[in-house]
C-alpha cells in the first residue's frame, strides 16, 4: 500500500503553508550549502590522505640520492 499522487500532494501543500515559500527556499538553500561543504570536506581529507605517503616516499627518496654521495666522500677521505 503505497502513497498516492494526491496524498503526497495534500503533505506538500501542507508543508508549504505550515513553513512558506520563502522559509522552506531558504531551508532547502542551507541544505545544498551543507551538502556542498560536506563534499568539499571530504575531498579535502581524501587529498590530505594521499598526500602523506607521497611526502614520506618523497623524503625518502632524497635520504637514499643522497647517501650514496656521503659514502664516495668518505670513501675519497
Amino acid at each position: 500500500m503505497g502513497l498516492s499522487f494526491w496524498q503526497i500532494a495534500i503533505v506538500v501543500l501542507l508543508v508549504v503553508l505550515l513553513f512558506g515559500r520563502g522559509k522552506l527556499s531558504a531551508l532547502m538553500g542551507d541544505m545544498a550549502k551543507g551538502i556542498k561543504s560536506f563534499k568539499k570536506g571530504m575531498a579535502d581529507d581524501d587529498d590530505q590522505v594521499a598526500a602523506a605517503p607521497r611526502e614520506s616516499l618523497d623524503a625518502e627518496a632524497t635520504e637514499e640520492a643522497t647517501a650514496p654521495a656521503a659514502k664516495d666522500e668518505a670513501a675519497k677521505g
